[in-house]
């Protein structure tokens, strides 16, 4: 099996590295790379597609950056829109897989019940627009496609909220974190091992095309997911010098944000676990494990 990964180094991208190179011929690219792996370049990377013919197409790619997509809304939808429409058609041309990633952001964020794969979106910003319509694109396209919706990513590498936490623990005695959104840690190394298992059973079993929640057991707020990373933190290195002695809940009104952000980024799993014989470990335990390499 040959794959075609673009998005090498983001988040997601470092770890599927990893998880998909036992599965066959791993060709992996970003804007850098020699062969064209730049996904705002449409003609470009459907040609690289064309030219490379790979079974599956993994795009860990995307654009991320919730309040600035409010402004930048051109490129936001070139990338998380027109070029996972791209890929999709040149996927179907060549009867590849596509395997792309979306967002808990596509939904409103209301109630308190977790969001299953066939709950009606209602996106509150540019960023979770875009994503949705991605989605829309692939799917209307009719080829074999895998998208997995997750939400609250964490990794070693790159910037997430755990090494915020850590940066700003070290810097003030009192910290104030929302508490009125709520989700589950994702770390980028769960989601790639799901993919590469995922990924590994579909390619024999083509009807399994479709949507996918993907999360980590549990729940938690972001004043909790921060208490739990100041306390884990403390426990593994109590040498740390940690300055914080309070963390503030908050209403996510407290701070100016751009763009609106759901309250509810539940997202039900069942589908993904009981389609491919898989139970998810709960959030704490990969928010161990990043602390665990990153201090």
């Amino acid at each position: 099996m040959k794959i075609l990964l673009l998005g090498k180094n983001g988040q997601v991208g470092w770890e599927l590295q990893r998880s998909l190179g036992p599965l066959g011929e791993l060709i992996a690219l970003d804007r850098q790379s020699e062969i064209c792996g730049d996904i705002s370049k449409l003609e470009k990377i459907a040609d690289t597609i064309r030219t490379l013919s790979p079974d599956v197409i993994v795009n860990a790619a995307a654009y991320t950056a919730v309040d600035k997509a409010e402004h930048e809304t051109d490129m936001a939808r070139t990338l998380n829109t027109d070029a996972p429409a791209a890929l999709a058609k040149a996927a179907l041309e060549i009867g590849a897989w596509l395997v792309h990633y979306s967002t808990d952001y596509v939904f409103d964020g209301t109630g308190t019940w977790a969001w299953k794969e066939d709950d009606t979106p209602n996106p509150l910003s540019v960023y979770g627009r875009t994503k949705l319509e991605g989605e829309e694109a692939i799917i209307s396209l009719g080829g074999k496609h895998l998208i997995f919706r997750t939400s609250w990513v964490h990794s070693v590498r790159g910037q997430n909220f755990t090494k915020t936490i850590l940066r700003l623990a070290q810097e003030q005695e009192e910290l104030k974190i929302i508490d009125d959104q709520c989700g589950a840690p994702t770390g980028a190394d769960l989601i790639a091992d799901i993919t590469a298992h995922v990924v590994r059973v579909a390619v024999r079993e083509p009807h399994l095309s479709g949507i996918y929640h993907l999360s980590a057991a549990g729940e938690t707020s972001w004043h909790g997911y921060a208490h739990y990373v100041i306390l884990r933190a403390k426990e593994f290195r109590p040498e740390l010098d940690l300055k914080t002695i309070s963390i503030t809940p908050v209403s996510t009104s407290t701070f100016s944000l751009v763009a609106k952000r759901p309250h509810n980024s539940r997202l039900d799993t069942q589908k993904l676990q009981q389609t491919f014989d898989l139970t998810l470990p709960h959030w704490k335990s990969g928010v161990d494990r990043l602390l665990n390499e990153i201090l």
